[in-house]
């Protein structure tokens, strides 16, 4: 996956700021009553990726406080962290075997916290990094793939563009560079939210252990910074399709 070229928009700046210091105060609310969302920061995803992540998550309509959590933070994705958390996401990057070299050290913590009734989100990179060939290892009967390389995808590069999906039964277009697919195989305890052209899954939840795992190729926390080189979004920018993945995995 190449590294994307789209800017801070202001509101992501203005998340940067706010939490510059790594503080867990979310940006939607600083009430310490509101569930707290652990969300990688650091070499395993790129910039700005992490900060999109954090603002869909504050927005939602649960309304998380957030803490970055990663190598270079405050806070590391620890058993101790992850206890004090509701989900830990992670958000989009490059390569998958690159990325889990700096994520390896984690990931017994991440899985035990999902098994243990966490809740995992994934995006792009992060629903790779769900499997385990690389990865946490949090999926039963769930395959992740590139969805470029398969037969019926009507995306062949990895430049950023936006695809059509259909989610919940309507249709809508996202922002995908690069994107995972999901294969469900026999009776794999997972749900589809939204599917691709072609029929392949593009957003699933599934279980694991006691918890649950949310997991979209596309990029539903975009906003019109992304959109780059004349490219845009026909239905406009919108992050509902973001907050139902997030909240159809808490609830």
């Amino acid at each position: 996956m190449k590294r994307r070229n789209f800017l801070i928009s202001a509101s992501t700046a203005g998340i940067l700021a706010g939490l510059a210091s790594g503080a867990g105060v979310g940006y939607a609310s600083s009430s310490k009553n509101r569930p707290l969302a652990l969300v990688y920061r650091g070499p395993a995803a790129y910039p700005g990726c992490s900060e999109a992540v954090a603002a869909l998550l504050s927005s939602a309509p649960t309304g998380f406080r957030i803490q970055f959590c990663g190598p270079d933070e405050n806070v590391q994705p620890s058993a101790d962290a992850l206890a004090a958390a509701t989900i830990y996401a992670q958000p989009g990057g490059g390569e998958v075997k690159s990325a889990w070299r700096s994520l390896r050290a984690y990931s017994d913590d991440v899985r035990d916290f999902v098994n243990n009734g966490g809740r995992y989100l994934g995006f792009c990179l992060g629903a790779y990094l769900a499997g385990g060939n690389p990865g946490f290892g949090l999926l039963t009967g769930v395959a992740v793939e590139s969805h470029i390389r398969s037969a019926k995808a009507s995306v062949r590069g990895t430049d950023g563009t936006v695809v059509g999906v259909t989610w919940r039964g309507q249709r809508r277009h996202m922002y995908f560079q690069d994107g995972a697919h999901f294969r469900l195989q026999g009776s794999a305890p997972a749900t589809v939210l939204a599917t691709y052209d072609s029929g392949a899954a593009a957003a699933v939840i599934t279980a694991c252990g006691a918890g649950r795992v949310g997991l979209v190729g596309p990029h539903p926390e975009a906003d019109l910074s992304w959109y780059t080189n004349g490219m845009a979004n026909p239905d406009g920018i919108h992050f509902d399709l973001g907050h139902d993945l997030i909240e159809s995995t808490i609830n």
